[in-house]
């Protein structure tokens, strides 16, 4: 049975993925800071309290799981703050960056003895994370933790491609999740099942590359 380790699982976007590997046999191992009840029924682990933006917390999750062989790390959980140029704060900054962009790295990092040849990682990034894409402005934390998201997410993909661990940078889509009020245009279970198509077709040849979960190429 292949394992999949995931955070930000208790709502939204995260429970679709982890219903969605679910149903397909594979082994749920949840990272949240607390449990919902459609997590506990179909998560097959769930580890509590995990604080992403502290890296004791982060520590501690990889000692839980050394001896757990994980074929797929999904960094999921973000969140998002909407600050227009007279909105933006220090704190509001250092959240999103803790957040969105250390995180994913550190979790990476700290659960790579867990990771093996074959094994993936997928970054749950956003096209606002692009340079080239940005035509609205606004949103300066979000946006620019995700372009460093991104950022390392690739030299990540570069570093681990000799291990034959792959990296995909996926952006989820328009999700009518609670972080943007339920304004989307696809439902979570959509967004779930694209992204997991665009994982199943990640490989060490297309490693590092930033998608729409519809399969369009991403600009940087």
């Amino acid at each position: 049975m292949s394992t999949l380790v995931i955070t930000g699982a208790n709502r939204g976007i995260g429970l679709a993925l982890a219903q969605t590997y679910k149903a397909q046999d594979w082994r749920v191992i949840a990272l949240v800071r607390r449990t919902s009840s459609e997590l506990s029924l179909c998560a097959d682990r769930v580890i509590e309290d995990v604080d992403l933006s502290d890296s004791y917390s982060i520590k501690q999750v990889a000692d839980t799981l050394s001896a757990t062989k994980i074929d797929l790390l999904i960094n999921n959980a973000g969140i998002l703050f909407s600050e227009n140029l007279d909105q933006v704060s220090e704190s509001s900054m250092e959240q999103q960056f803790l957040v969105n962009a250390l995180a994913p790295i550190r979790l990476s990092s700290a659960l790579s003895p867990c990771l093996q040849a074959g094994s993936k990682i997928a970054m749950i990034t956003s096209r606002m994370g692009s340079i080239e894409d940005n035509g609205s402005g606004a949103y300066y934390g979000y946006r620019m933790s995700k372009a460093a998201l991104n950022a390392g997410a690739k030299s990540l993909a570069l570093d681990l491609r000799q291990k034959g661990i792959s990296v995909a940078l996926l952006h989820p889509g328009f999700v009518q999740t609670d972080m943007v009020n339920f304004a989307g245009d696809i439902d979570t279970q959509t967004a779930a099942q694209r992204l997991s198509q665009r994982i199943d077709e990640l490989n060490i040849e297309n490693t590092g590359g930033f998608w729409h979960s519809n399969g369009e190429p991403l600009p940087w």
